[in-house]
């Protein structure tokens, strides 16, 4: 007789921190909440002594303000260039002068091999936002371990998190106001990344490889990820 399938085996999946996406937030199977923001960068050493002393000083008042744990993140990644191509192919196609039209596909040929060869790379800053409840801000070493030998949700957690879930955002907001305005404060533009941004970010940082190849399509009609 043929082996019946061991039904017990456990997806990936079910070993990510994560429980869903939804509402701009990532929601954690400790009941935790997250938010991100993508922040913008400024080049230092092209200020003046006074602007740079003023984004110093920003910067520390900024600090100051904070009573919380925050996370920065600097993410390098190589600069993909996949929609920029696709639109100049769709101009090369549309167009009826094949002169243009032959010029436009030697630049998209071009384009390719500039990026392919130069290994050009871009970079990204973030900033983490966490918020937590209380039954998970002082777990143990023992509750930690443990729940790594069993990743799996149970009905109950999944319960309590929907619970949760609003009061906890509120707090949430609260947080993301005041790194909101720390940060325009020093003159850096701040976005908070919606549903669909937040799915590709994390679908790029756990498959790095494959997200190059594959992209994640419609992720501006998406309003939650279960994990």
């Amino acid at each position: 007789m043929p082996t019946p399938p061991n039904n017990n085996l456990a997806p990936t999946q079910i070993f990510l921190p994560i429980s869903e996406i939804r509402d701009s937030t990532v929601v954690l199977k400790t009941g935790g909440l997250r938010a991100i923001l993508q922040v913008s960068a400024v080049n230092f050493n092209l200020k003046s002594e006074e602007e740079q002393n003023a984004l110093i000083y920003a910067f520390q008042s900024f600090l100051n303000l904070l009573d919380f744990p925050i996370q920065i993140l600097v993410r390098s990644k190589k600069l993909d260039v996949d929609y920029y191509i696709e639109s100049f192919g769709n101009i090369a196609k549309n167009q009826d002068n094949q002169l243009l039209k032959k010029l436009t596909l030697e630049y998209i040929d071009y384009i390719k091999k500039l990026v392919e060869y130069a290994d050009i790379m871009e970079k990204k800053f973030y900033v983490v936002i966490p918020y937590d409840p209380i039954r998970s801000r002082n777990r143990g070493m023992f509750a930690i371990f443990w729940d790594n030998l069993h990743p799996r949700d149970e009905v109950s957690q999944i319960r309590q998190r929907h619970f949760e879930f609003d009061s906890l955002k509120k707090g949430l907001n609260n947080r993301i106001d005041t790194i909101r305005t720390g940060l325009e404060n020093c003159s850096l533009k701040v976005e908070q990344l919606n549903t669909p941004k937040l799915v590709e970010l994390y679908y790029q940082s756990f498959n790095p490889v494959t997200a190059r190849h594959q992209k994640v399509s419609d992720l501006e009609q998406t309003t939650l990820l279960n994990i």
